[in-house]
């Protein structure tokens, strides 16, 4: 249910990216076909990823079979859970498959079986899966017995292939500290009467001794004894140990200290009395030889079928740390999620307030720059009118805004154009324009009439046919009310100045008389 439940919400954190990146399209001012393709973009990942997703998890539920499905702990299982690598499964877990999930639980953890290396990461990633609560509790041990190997080379091979893969886990954000467990069979057969542990923790020199609950020194526990013989068993199983430390110390911990992260919190020794699965001319018995020279002939090689103890009293030297719910986890991502996407909309929205300053500002000072033209016809009076008309422009634009409400690119608390709306109107108010020129009146053109064709030589009467010439003369005239019609002239018929004026003014009373008749005019 747990890893239903963790799927459910890696998607719900998909679809709430997804949200998010729409409303930063509609925050940020891209163009609509960029938007439309963004969008689109954005629809077709999270489908990509719901589909993975799915297809993730349920290949990591499928991955691990167990062998026996009833004993796998409950989620509200707290104590540690310890990935078992390396030497001696078979001891410990029995003849299980490979390919099913072999676990052992007791009161102070749970022990779950690796049974190759490269395994690591597949069965950590499954655990996760079906517990998501165990991350914190997940640790690693390897287990290097030197009497199951005869290669030194080969075993410098495998611990560095354990630490690339316990590398490759903790890159996922798992902690996965790691113990360090030795099997060494015991000389004569001393261990059959103790199970203790030897341990050294956070790389002291001296180790201490674990057995039923009690965690005493070395050199306390080897005189905890009035029985002599006991005292004496004691004191050659310190010497074994000190040895077999020394054996780790030469071959295998080097290894690990090329990796400072990967080095143990914790290594023990464990004394058997028998080790199922050792080999003859082993790892330990080339060591005992080579430094100190002595025939391990008579202990017995790959006999007995007696499994091997789990470092249950270790088990408190593990650190536990509480993972949080699921749930909180994802709330913590999305959250996340939600302050980037708000960061990013704010400094959009800051961006595009600037430019919006910067252009009207710059637009006012344009408009401030040209000086006042005193005509129409200077070329300042033109730059100064299409400043004007961009002014205007900006003005429409921030009344809007002032009316409707600001856009998400300029909003979100940041809109700065409201200061610039009143100066900007108060600008466009002062305007002034230069005076146009004054028109004048056009005079029309004076028709001239031939004296001979209306009156007789020294007559001021009309002619009888002189009707035509008159009513061509009105028409042309073309007069609109209120005007003044002028009537002049002049002859020279008799040579008197005095005649002729009288003359004038006497054919000019009767074309006037005329029109007044004929025309309706005053």
């Amino acid at each position: 249910m747990n890893a239903v439940i963790t799927l459910d919400l890696t998607r719900s954190l998909w679809l709430w990216a997804a949200a998010l990146a729409l409303a930063l399209l509609m925050v940020i001012p891209l163009a609509g076909w960029i938007s439309a393709v963004a969008a689109l973009v954005v629809v077709i990942a999270v489908i990509v990823a719901w589909i993975r997703a799915g297809y993730r998890f349920a290949r990591q539920g499928q991955q691990l079979v167990l062998a026996d499905p009833a004993t796998l702990p409950a989620a509200t299982y707290r104590q540690p859970v310890v990935l078992v690598c390396g030497d001696g499964l078979a001891d410990l877990f029995g003849k299980v498959p490979a390919e099913q999930l072999a676990l052992r639980t007791t009161s102070l953890g749970c022990y779950v079986r690796v049974p190759a290396l490269d395994q690591l990461s597949t069965i950590s990633n499954g655990l996760q899966a079906l517990r998501p609560h165990w991350r914190g509790q997940l640790s690693v041990m390897l287990v290097t017995n030197p009497g199951e190997h005869t290669d030194a080379a080969e075993l410098a091979g495998r611990v560095r292939a354990f630490c690339h893969q316990i590398a490759v886990v903790r890159e996922r954000g798992i902690g996965l500290p790691l113990m360090l467990v030795s099997y060494v069979q015991a000389a004569k057969d001393k261990a059959r009467s103790e199970h203790a542990w030897f341990s050294w923790e956070d790389a002291q020199p001296h180790p201490l001794v674990r057995e039923a609950g009690a965690c005493t020194r070395l050199t306390d526990w080897q005189r905890q004894t009035a029985d002599s013989a006991t005292c004496a068993a004691r004191l050659c199983r310190s010497v074994q140990v000190s040895s077999a430390a020394t054996w780790l110390k030469a071959t295998l911990l080097p290894h690990f200290e090329a990796r400072e992260a990967n080095y143990p919190r914790v290594c023990a020794i464990n004394l058997v009395p028998v080790l199922p699965q050792a080999l003859a001319g082993n790892l330990w018995q080339q060591w005992l030889c080579e430094r100190a020279g002595l025939s391990t002939a008579g202990q017995p090689v790959g006999e007995g079928s007696a499994g091997l103890p789990f470092p249950d009293p270790l088990l408190n030297l593990l650190p536990l740390n509480t993972s949080r719910s699921p749930i909180l986890r994802a709330s913590v991502t999305a959250w996340w999620l939600f302050v980037v996407t708000g960061v990013v909309a704010l400094a959009s929205s800051a961006w595009q307030n600037n430019l919006l300053l910067r252009q009207v500002t710059d637009d006012l000072r344009r408009y401030a720059s040209i000086p006042m033209a005193e005509r129409r016809d200077q070329p300042p009076f033109a730059l100064r009118e299409d400043a004007l008309t961009v002014l205007r422009q900006d003005a429409m634009r921030l009344d809007n805004y002032y009316r409707q409400g600001e856009p998400l690119a300029l909003g979100l608390g940041l809109y700065r154009g409201e200061r610039l709306r009143l100066p900007l109107l108060a600008t466009i108010a002062s305007h002034r324009q230069p005076p146009e020129p004054p028109t004048l009146a056009k005079t029309p053109d004076p028709v001239r009439l031939d004296s001979l064709s209306l009156f007789s030589t020294g007559s001021a009467e009309l002619k009888a046919g002189s009707t035509k010439v008159l009513i061509n003369a009105l028409v042309n005239i073309k007069a609109q009310p209120g005007w003044l019609i002028v009537i002049a002239g002049h002859t020279d018929v008799t040579g008197s100045p005095e005649h002729n004026l009288e003359l004038s003014r006497a054919r000019a009373a009767s074309v006037r008389d005329w029109m007044q008749r004929m025309g309706g005019y005053r």
